[in-house]
């Protein structure tokens, strides 16, 4: 069976799955519901990973996707992709993670922890850590870094910006939208690092960074959960880090631990610069506020107060 035996079918890749379903042997069938309800790790994984994962073998993984009229896994990740750039609304996206969490707040707490969960075990796998390592060499190797994140993500990379200036690594944020973005782009300059938050679809601003640091010779380092495959050849290094369930409230506790990674990694990579940074920085704080030093001193005598 090829794609072109579903060519009267809805282009929709649930719709065609789930068309298909009945008709495959049990194992395949578990394979099948797992490309629906895991679409980021078909995405992402290889098709061992992806077996792995489904607790089955890589034969089953062929079998299935053969199965249901594609010719690989390729073909099947060009259709998962056009599902997923067609992006919902967040409303929408709201209202499928409700639909799973309903209105109970345990629910939602025990819900938001396994999603989180699942995505400590995708940044543990070896070929995770093995692109990570080559991202640190990168960004710590820069004359200067650029973060770049729109949106959630640039609250992201004003934090991320934030760190590594205080461990004594010149950073700025690129986390602005529209022509306000120009300003920031103006630092961009040889021998720097762009450290890029972004998502399909494709957006302006993220093809106009990846353009002026190609024109620099300035090498990207990406975070994504789905933009890669449409920028591999324009970036150094893809960090594939999933948001959540695919066609839900994209979720960024991911994003977080491996920025909160960078700076402990980053750190290690220049101690010495570091400490003299953090020191520097207390300094500064004290000479603002005289009494910053003294802060933990002073509630501790008053407690003793208190107790006498």
């Amino acid at each position: 069976m090829t794609d072109a035996a579903f060519t009267d079918q809805p282009a929709d890749f649930d719709t065609r799955v789930l068309a298909a379903i009945e008709s495959l042997p049990p194992a395949e069938q578990r394979m099948a519901r797992f490309f629906v309800s895991q679409k980021q790790s078909v995405l992402l994984g290889s098709a061992a990973e992806i077996a792995q994962l489904a607790g089955a073998s890589d034969a089953t993984v062929v079998r299935t996707e053969r199965a249901l009229g594609f010719e690989s896994l390729s073909a099947l990740r060009q259709m998962l992709l056009s599902d997923l750039t067609g992006t919902p609304s967040p409303g929408k996206r709201l209202a499928r993670t409700l639909e799973e969490t309903g209105d109970d707040s345990a629910g939602a707490l025990r819900h938001v922890i396994d999603i989180h969960e699942d995505v400590l075990v995708a940044l543990k796998r070896p070929e995770l850590a093995a692109a990570f390592g080559r991202a640190v060499d990168i960004l710590a190797g820069a004359a200067r870094r650029h973060v770049f994140g729109i949106g959630p993500s640039g609250a992201m990379a004003e934090y991320a910006s934030l760190q590594f200036n205080r461990i004594g690594l010149p950073t700025a944020a690129l986390s602005v939208s529209g022509v306000a973005l120009a300003d920031r782009l103006l630092w961009l300059a040889e021998g720097d690092a762009v450290l890029m938050m972004a998502y399909a679809p494709l957006y302006r601003e993220v093809e106009i960074v990846l353009d002026q640091a190609h024109q620099m010779g300035v090498p990207v380092v990406l975070v994504s959960d789905n933009l890669g495959p449409f920028v591999s050849d324009k970036v150094a290094e893809i960090l594939p880090v999933p948001r959540g369930k695919a066609d839900h409230l994209a979720m960024h506790g991911g994003t977080m631990v491996l920025i909160e990674a960078l700076i402990i990694a980053l750190a290690g990579r220049g101690a010495e610069v570091a400490f003299d940074s953090l020191d520097r920085l207390g300094s500064l704080r004290s000479s603002i506020d005289s009494a910053w030093s003294k802060r933990g001193i002073r509630k501790k005598k008053e407690s003793r107060k208190k107790s006498t």
